[in-house]
């Protein structure tokens, strides 16, 4: 299968129950995450977003490329308001400027970067705890903006919500201090009560910052979207092309071993393909020509020497009106 077919169902994912709502959710404390969501209003998605899943290049967790930067680990936990529990299957865009305050993407008098670039830009979907992870730089700020990473979470091909995460400041600009070669222009000079997206209120928009002992760092914010999480098997989602459904592998995580439900409203071929999270393949189930009706399919991550991880699984449906494609997340683990 050509790199250019990878994902190109993911877009059609619907995950829980969603609304085409234009607020989205954060979580609050721990303590009273299991009884309340908090309400965060979307933000713009900023002046150089574009469509990150329309090329599958950008599926990737390292999103560097050739931006030099203090290492950053940027994780991200999605959770549904209806029960405040994990949404696996979620698909994540991060973005954000390199050191000098530069987008790739774009040439303008107030970006001097390149049209085709694409550093410091890339997707996941989220895994069994709701979870994704992207290692990218810290990023650095420009006139009119306090340092910040933007985002957004697909839940379905009509609902998204969008927003950004900040830094605490005396952190971030420790940051910039300790590493004034990489970070020219100095300490952020913005306060989030002067910056037009944090002026309104930040806290929920607040990603923690924590040194590792690498001297990499960790940010880490909880995203609640509308919707409904789970602990257990999804259901069914809509109907792709109107010639099969999908159902979420269970159980998930598995040690190896694992089943995908799915169901064929057409004889049709049926393959699966297994990609890491850099979209390499690395295995391949092809069942070949399968019935009308409701199938399950094992698939033994052990026998085809698959270690453990976090891995898309894709099924390809070919029959006589075309190929049709979705994908899900599963995790693998002892």
């Amino acid at each position: 299968m050509k790199r250019s077919d990878f994902l190109k169902g993911i877009g059609l994912a619907s995950v829980g129950s969603v609304l085409p709502l234009s607020k989205m959710e954060a979580a609050t404390t721990a303590a009273n995450k299991a009884t309340a969501c908090t309400l965060i209003p979307s933000e713009t998605e900023g002046p150089f977003p574009l469509d990150l899943t329309a090329n599958s290049t950008y599926f990737r967790q390292d999103l560097r490329e050739d931006r030099t930067g203090v290492k950053l680990h940027v994780k991200m936990k999605v959770i549904g308001s209806q029960n405040c529990l994990p949404i696996q299957n979620a698909r994540v865009n991060i973005w954000s400027c390199d050191k000098d305050g530069v987008y790739s993407g774009y040439n303008t008098s107030n970006n001097p970067g390149s049209t085709t670039a694409t550093y410091l830009r890339g997707y996941q979907m989220t895994d069994a705890n709701g979870e994704v992870e992207f290692v990218t730089i810290f990023p650095g700020w420009y006139t009119g903006r306090i340092c910040h990473i933007h985002f957004q979470i697909y839940l379905s091909s009509v609902y998204k919500a969008v927003s950004q995460m900040t830094f605490p400041i005396a952190d971030k600009n420790a940051i910039y201090a300790a590493n004034s070669s990489l970070y020219t222009k100095g300490a952020d000079p913005m306060a989030l009560s002067s910056d037009n997206i944090f002026s309104d209120g930040y806290s929920l928009q607040m990603a923690t910052l924590t040194q590792n002992t690498d001297g990499s760092y960790t940010s880490y914010l909880e995203v609640t979207v509308e919707g409904t999480g789970t602990t257990g098997l999804m259901n069914y989602e809509g109907e792709t092309g109107g010639q099969f459904k999908m159902g979420q592998n269970f159980p998930n995580p598995h040690n190896g071993i694992t089943t995908i439900p799915f169901t064929l409203n057409e004889t049709s071929n049926v393959k699966f393909d297994i990609f890491d999270l850099s979209a390499r393949k690395v295995a391949v189930i092809d069942k070949g020509s399968m019935g009308v009706g409701e199938h399950n399919v094992t698939a033994d991550l052990n026998a085809l020497g698959v270690a453990y991880g976090n891995y898309i699984y894709q099924i390809e449906v070919v029959n006589a009106n075309g190929t049709f494609r979705q994908c899900k997340m599963m995790t693998a683990q002892k």
